[in-house]
């Protein structure tokens, strides 16, 4: 039987050989419905059989000998096809779907080797070109290494695939670099890098990597050693350039400005790191998953200064020239803003200050926010350190205050700053950091602002009405209340005409105020006593102001115009009404 199964053996072998002087006129071996490939397979199979035989009977070495030569022949076969079939499909790459539906049938695949093999290990996934491919890699592979010749399969195997996967990252636009020339860089070339980076990280570990781990897998599926080699060969230098990439950039000088590309960084990183530990998960891999690890952390010390920077920036900001009408300052629109799309990055944030306590000599006052989590005695690293941020930025304004000669305005500028800085929170994720009983404290700051402003700007004006405008005075002392009051009235309007709140609503909310506290008071007094004037017209009457000539003047403030924008004058504004004059 032996002798058949190498007669038999022998004249198929010879046939496809690759000596064979018809040989360039065959068609590939893998080809159409793959009979003669079973057939190729069976054949070698029972060669080995044959030599295993007569290896075990010690027969004549002129029968080892040929059955040897045979058995180097269709080995030679094999290479050849197992290199065109690679060679002819380097494009070829593993999709998650792809994958999926192909391992939801790994326990019932067989080979083509075996006896009782079908045409359905041909005609998987619908005839899918790419399960083709890989049965016909693993079929050959599968003879190869069962023949001793794993070796030679690998080796082709890798010089191809690893060519594959260097030509892909370089397409990519990954490229070895050195820590010096990252440094060289300007930011506006290393910030193109990031970008391009981001989006070659992830293709080339979600298919890229991830494809060539299932492909070695799967074409090697009979030596978990060969998958193993294979794909470190394959892959472990291209990762190791990957990811040494976001370590050169945690080495960069860089200040603050830059931290969003330092944390797009890590958050891919990250987010990518499951699939890096399964996709490398072999020992001889190990290097790789150290290096994204590194990388984690050179970028989480990264931020952690950049973050550490910003505070201080914000604690040694310089600027002494108040800003104009008691407006919000540049330095709190740039904080908010930046801690704003810094808050968009919360769960990147969360693990890099989690164990990174605030350097603080006094730690916050419990009051200052609320835990955005129920049931939690103290507030996470997170909101802790938004929080500190936030009152850093609180602190440098009340400095600022001392810039400004008049309290009133300086009250102004503090509201229009913090209702700034709440309205930030307020539609922003920092809300849900802070709390809501942290901007309900701050709302409340806002309005005693508010109502110091109007105490401190408008005290002089309403303190000049009698307290009790309904007792009955001579017509000296009502005079000398009027003289007070249009003269207190001019200087403040005068005075605050170009003064500004830019929030709508907290304008609206303290002209209503002073409307409210002034208005009626001035009406009540003017009405008692306005039958004890005469009709005089003038800047110079006694009774300047009709009452509605109030809301008027009030309604021009705080658009930071000044007097030539506003819609009344002192001039004119009372010249068409019913007044007296002594």
């Amino acid at each position: 039987m032996m002798e058949e199964n190498i007669e038999y053996a022998e004249s198929l072998i010879t046939m496809w050989g690759v000596d064979d002087p018809t040989y360039n006129k065959l068609s590939p071996l893998f080809t159409g419905d793959r009979k003669e490939a079973r057939d190729f397979l069976k054949s070698v199979k029972d060669l080995q059989a044959a030599l295993h035989f007569f290896v075990s009977q010690n027969s004549s070495p002129e029968k080892m000998v040929r059955a040897q030569k045979l058995m180097q022949t269709a080995m030679k076969r094999l290479e050849r096809e197992f290199y065109q079939i690679l060679t002819a499909n380097r494009n070829f790459q593993l999709d998650a779907e792809s994958v999926s539906s192909r391992s939801s049938r790994a326990s019932t695949r067989s080979s083509v080797s075996d006896d009782d093999a079908s045409d359905d290990e041909y005609q998987v996934a619908g005839n899918s070109v790419s399960e083709l491919v890989i049965a016909d890699l693993r079929s050959i592979a599968e003879c190869m290494i069962s023949a001793g010749y794993g070796k030679e399969c690998a080796k082709i195997y890798k010089i191809i695939r690893k060519s594959v996967v260097d030509e892909s990252l370089y397409h990519l636009g990954v490229e070895k670099l050195s820590s010096s020339q990252v440094q060289k860089m300007d930011w506006d070339v290393v910030e193109a890098k990031i970008k391009s980076w981001l989006k070659a990280a992830t293709f080339a570990v979600k298919t890229l990597f991830y494809g060539e781990r299932v492909l070695c897998d799967d074409v090697f599926s009979v030596s978990e050693k060969i998958a193993e080699s294979s794909f470190t060969e394959i892959a472990k230098d291209a990762a190791l350039m990957l990811f040494g990439f976001p370590d050169l950039v945690a080495k960069c000088k860089k200040t603050p400005e830059k931290m969003f590309k330092v944390l797009d960084l890590y958050d891919t990183v990250s987010e990518l790191w499951p699939e890096i530990e399964s996709i490398f998960s072999f020992e001889s891999t190990s290097a790789v998953r150290s290096a994204a690890v590194n990388s984690l952390v050179k970028l989480g010390d990264a931020i952690r200064l950049l973050l550490s920077d910003f505070e201080t920036a914000i604690q040694k900001d310089t600027s002494k020239t108040p800003v104009s009408g008691g407006g919000v300052h540049p330095l709190t629109r740039y904080v908010m803003n930046y801690i704003v799309f810094l808050s968009d990055y919360t769960g990147v944030m969360s693990d890099i200050v989690a164990d990174w306590p605030l350097s603080v000599h006094s730690p916050l006052p419990e009051s200052y926010f609320s835990s955005p989590i129920a049931d939690e005695s103290s507030a996470p690293a997170i909101s802790e350190r938004f929080a500190w941020i936030v009152l850093v930025l609180l602190c440098k304004l009340d400095s600022k205050v001392d810039h400004y000669k008049d309290v009133a305005l300086s009250y102004l500028f503090l509201a229009n700053n913090l209702n700034y800085v709440v309205s930030k929170v307020r539609n922003s994720k920092l809300k849900l950091l802070l709390g809501d009983d942290w901007l309900a404290k701050h709302e409340m700051k806002v309005s005693q602002y508010a109502a110091n402003y109007e105490r401190m700007g408008w005290s002089k004006a309403m303190s000049s009405l009698p307290t009790n405008p309904t007792v009955s005075i001579s017509i000296d002392t009502v005079e000398e209340h009027l003289k007070s009051f249009n003269s207190a009235f001019q200087e403040t309007y005068r005075k605050q005409v170009s003064w500004i709140i830019t929030d709508p609503k907290l304008r609206d909310e303290v002209k209503v105020s002073l409307a409210k506290k002034l208005v009626p008071a001035y009406r009540a007094f003017y009405e008692k006593y306005q039958s004890m004037f005469h009709r005089e017209v003038g800047v110079d009457s006694v009774v300047r102001f009709a009452p509605e000539d109030l809301d008027n003047y009030l309604s021009d403030l705080f658009y930071g115009a000044g007097v030539a924008g506003s819609s009344t004058s002192f001039s004119s504004a009372s010249s068409a009404r019913d007044r007296g004059g002594r």
